[in-house]
């Protein structure tokens, strides 16, 4: 939707990238995966937890709320207004406490928490690459470095088999390797 406005703007579809953050738990298996996930949720103080959680819905106390109860209603807020409507909408999507909540707003942010075995995630970033919906992803390691190396050892090469993801950078600024022209020149008109 977003690229196909472009157009009105004088812009080509491809002058535009849409890159998604996601939050990978790669394992041998999906239960090995889902481990490592519930591991690091386990390590998440409720305080904190309710801290970060607070801050991202535009700064409403839940400390009186029970953890494990759901999300109650939430004022309105002139802070933070999409990240509160999108932890509301998974809160109430997904029947999650407000423990799960800040889990994940502890580790991923909002962003999407993909956990499963190197080919699932290869299969998961390559439909959303080939619907459109990604150019690329903005990779959000849950934890340094283990999950960066999981995810560089075991889901690139599927995906360089592929032909999703390169084997080396063609320039030497991000813009080159992403495909963007160089923007033109427009001098500043003084008022």
């Amino acid at each position: 939707d977003v690229k196909g406005r472009l157009a009105a703007f004088g812009r080509d579809r491809s002058s535009l990238k849409v890159l998604p953050g996601i939050v990978p738990y790669v394992g041998a298996s999906r239960a090995e995966a889902k481990v490592k996930q519930n591991r690091l949720d386990a390590l998440i103080e409720p305080a904190l937890g309710l801290s970060v959680l607070s801050a991202l819905i535009g700064n409403v106390d839940l400390s009186g709320h029970d953890l494990d109860g759901p999300l109650p209603e939430l004022p309105p807020s002139n802070n933070s207004q999409s990240r509160q409507a999108l932890f509301v909408a998974a809160a109430r999507r997904d029947n999650l406490t407000i423990r799960q909540l800040y889990q994940r707003a502890c580790t991923a942010n909002g962003h999407r928490t993909i956990v499963g075995t190197p080919k699932d995630i290869a299969d998961d970033l390559e439909k959303w690459h080939r619907a459109g919906a990604a150019d690329g992803f903005v990779l959000i390691p849950a934890w340094l470095p283990g999950g960066l190396e999981d995810f560089i050892e075991q889901v690139v090469p599927i995906l360089q088999k592929r032909g999703l993801f390169r084997t080396a950078y063609e320039g030497s600024t991000l813009r080159e390797n992403l495909g963007l022209p160089r923007p033109a020149f427009r001098q500043h008109q003084d008022q």
